[in-house]
């Protein structure tokens, strides 16, 4: 087990782009860390600089108390899972499990009771003797982890092992690798371009765009509490709801202004947006913060507008409705109750206690 310690990160290609700027976080001993953001974000980059398969043109990564700048990926002590399993087609799946073990010279012995060990715990023990063109994608993706879990690495690297899956498949491995890193303790570092992946399997969520970190923290803190705009649009399904307008004084109160309809903040938000009144902001509102004002809702700063409906998506335990007013859209995602019809007027609900703002300059949270 070891702690994994990125410091002033840098990554210059040939053609002089910037693929890495100045990332700097930390993978604590036995810590699940994911890093998620688009494609291109350079989280991929990071994670093959750890691994020692990208070089490094400029920073630190320390894993446990050594700098691994210059140190072979053979001696890093770590495994990696890769997108497309990477394994042999030619060996049976107990050959691919155990090649690692085979090159350290390990007794037959001990490599059997590994694998044998690594496959039960997967639950591929009746597939050892087949071929990786026998098995399902599923089946290949256990092997890739069954290959890293038999090596017992200090730090477990995956590259976005489950996007080749299906969507039932890759729910059912995210929670089998979950279940593994409880079971191993070792520390993990997990790449994806899936929110909902860095949602459900995170310690910790590092968030990157062009190649920056945005934000570093719990799940939870980042849902709750996004540090700017992207992190806000990024984390969350289906995406928060993003308005212009600014903040005015109404009946003695502040409010927020869209030039389509005004809500009052919530108590909690008079005295840290005080200093904005009369100046732009973009106020950000989660699809479950927005209710149907037909029916009882659990908003606890409730403001209510009316908007038309444009278009119902049924879920069974949930609906999605999208809404309109003169300016904007919205996302709502309503319990089911009774079905708004579309192109019906439609009240709605926003609990302004949950509401986000935002500067619209700098992107940054305003408090």
């Amino acid at each position: 087990m070891a702690k994994v310690l990125v410091s002033n990160l840098n990554k210059y290609y040939d053609n002089g782009f910037h693929a890495v700027k100045d990332v700097n976080f930390t993978a604590e001993d036995q810590e699940f860390v994911v890093l998620v953001g688009p494609s291109g974000c350079g989280k991929s980059t990071i994670l093959r600089m750890i691994a020692g398969l990208e070089d490094i043109s400029s920073g630190d990564i320390q894993i446990g108390d050594k700098v691994v700048n210059k140190m072979p990926p053979k001696d890093r002590d770590i495994a990696m899972v890769f997108q497309n399993y990477a394994l042999y087609p030619h060996m049976t799946v107990f050959d691919n499990m155990a090649f690692a073990l085979k090159l350290r010279n390990e007794p037959k012995a001990e490599i059997i009771r590994k694998v044998d060990h690594a496959a039960k715990m997967l639950g591929i023990e009746a597939n050892l003797k087949s071929r990786p063109g026998q098995l399902s994608g599923g089946q290949r993706q256990r092997v890739a982890l069954g290959r890293a879990i038999v090596r017992n690495p200090k730090v477990f690297l995956f590259d976005e092992p489950l996007s080749n899956l299906d969507a039932k498949l890759r729910v059912q491995m995210r929670s089998e690798i979950v279940k593994l890193h409880h079971q191993l303790q070792n520390t993990m570092i997990y790449v994806t371009h899936d929110q909902v992946e860095a949602m459900t399997m995170a310690d910790k969520i590092v968030v990157m765009k062009d190649g920056i970190i945005h934000q570093i923290a719990a799940p939870l803190e980042i849902y709750n509490n996004p540090a700017n705009i992207f992190v806000a649009g990024f984390i969350g399904s289906p995406a928060i709801n993003m308005v212009d307008g600014k903040i005015i004084r109404k009946d003695g109160s502040l409010a927020f202004d869209s030039g389509d309809f005004i809500c009052k903040l919530a108590p909690q938000q008079l005295e840290p947006l005080a200093s904005y009144e009369n100046k732009a902001v973009v106020m950000g509102i989660r699809p479950e913060d927005i209710y149907d004002a037909r029916f009882d809702s659990m908003a606890d700063s409730p403001q209510s507008f009316v908007t038309l409906c444009d278009l119902v998506e049924p879920l069974g335990n949930e609906y999605h409705v999208q809404l309109k007013t003169t300016k904007y859209n919205f996302t709502a995602r309503f319990d089911p109750k009774e079905l708004p019809k579309v192109g019906q007027q439609l009240e709605i609900t926003l609990d302004m206690f949950k509401a986000h703002f935002f500067d619209p300059t700098s992107e940054n949270r305003l408090y």
